[in-house]
């Protein structure tokens, strides 16, 4: 069998498709990617990718769309975020269509898996008649945030004759009770983070906590390292050792850290966090599904995009606290690292990822949504 994957070329919505991805080949199967540039991050987990769009770089797709050069929007609710999330990945969208037509029509796909950010995707599906599946990469509604894509594709429908977008169906991987979308598949939580190099002495605990600090792969590329500025002042007094997660970010506005703060080249997150024992970082769900597999407790400084409805539904499970950046304190960051209540909560949230079957265990479910009628 043949299996396409395709989405936006970012990592938090192409990262989620690899574990998938990878069950399907050992399984036997063909995979394919379809994705825009760049490209890096995904050729590493070792795909064949053809190059679909433009190749215009996505955030300038995104200032394009909405104005906007920024991620953190503090001034907007999440549906607004929302919103303009959906403008802005809808217009990037459009300069893939003809391609993922292309590559779909030449390579024939039995099943064309993808992300609710890519428009494209279900427009390929219907006019080609190929079963579709939508790899959610969180907490919210994946059918959701294809169906606002979709709103700003109706002339492309139109052109190619399509009545709509073909009906597709949600592999989740976060468990029912925290979100995604019902009617489908769920998986296990499996963190793909990309590959790098672990020191040494990060492959065993620490003789104190550690938590780890990251803000993921576009907020610091996008806004700088403000977000975190009080929390490096206010963790100079708590007895951890935090972990500054943040690639080659610049640290100079920071100043000079203290002697308990650790920068850190880039680590796959996975790895870090498994000597951690707590996280601290801006709410994209793939930080936080990845905090939540190794069952750490989270401080959650929401930002922009989903942040904000995932330190919700976390916090409502008890294993997460929430703060703004700005009123980051030294009893907040004591209370991550000492409070049993937290850890106890985290460990429920990890067993609810490990009851999940392993997209291993989905694929004959999987195989089955090529089969359905075309």
């Amino acid at each position: 069998m043949r299996i396409l994957f395709t989405g936006p070329a970012a990592p938090s919505h192409l990262f989620p498709m690899v574990p998938t991805a990878q069950a399907l080949r050992a399984a036997g199967h063909e995979v394919l990617f379809a994705s825009p540039k760049p490209m890096e991050q995904l050729r590493a987990a070792g795909f064949p990718i053809v190059e679909i769009g433009d190749g215009r770089p996505l955030r300038e797709a995104f200032a394009e769309a909405t104005g906007e050069r920024r991620y953190a929007t503090p001034e907007l609710d999440q549906d607004q975020i929302l919103d303009l999330a959906a403008t802005a990945f809808a217009y990037a969208s459009r300069s893939t269509v003809d391609d993922l037509l292309a590559v779909a029509d030449a390579w024939e796909p039995d099943l064309l898996i993808h992300d609710s950010c890519l428009a494209s995707a279900q427009l390929v599906g219907a006019k080609l008649k190929i079963p579709v599946a939508l790899q959610n990469f969180g907490f919210t509604s994946g059918l959701d945030m294809a169906a606002r894509l979709a709103t700003h594709f109706t002339d492309l429908y139109e052109a190619h004759g399509v009545a709509g977008p073909a009906e597709t169906t949600p592999l989740d991987i976060v468990p029912a009770s925290l979100g995604g979308d019902r009617g489908g598949l769920r998986m296990r939580y499996l963190p793909y983070n990309g590959g790098g190099v672990v020191p040494r002495d990060l492959l065993r605990r620490g003789t104190r906590p550690r938590v780890a600090v990251t803000l993921g792969t576009v907020v610091a590329e996008m806004d700088g390292l403000h977000a975190i500025t009080r929390l490096i002042e206010s963790a100079a007094s708590v007895d951890a050792e935090f972990l500054l997660a943040v690639g080659d970010a610049d640290l100079t506005h920071l100043g000079t850290l203290p002697a308990n703060i650790r920068p850190l080249p880039w680590v796959p997150l996975a790895e870090l966090l498994r000597v951690c024992d707590a996280a601290v970082h801006h709410g994209g769900s793939g930080s936080t599904l990845t905090a939540l597999q190794a069952g750490l407790p989270q401080l959650l400084l929401p930002q922009g995009a989903d942040n904000f409805a995932v330190a919700e539904i976390l916090t409502g499970t008890g294993a997460a606290l929430r703060s703004a950046s700005e009123d980051v304190d030294t009893p907040l960051l004591t209370r991550l690292v000492t409070d049993p209540a937290l850890r106890e909560a985290a460990a429920g949230l990890r067993a609810e990822n490990d009851a999940l079957p392993t997209p291993a265990e989905l694929v004959p479910a999987i195989e089955a949504l090529a089969a359905a009628p075309r």
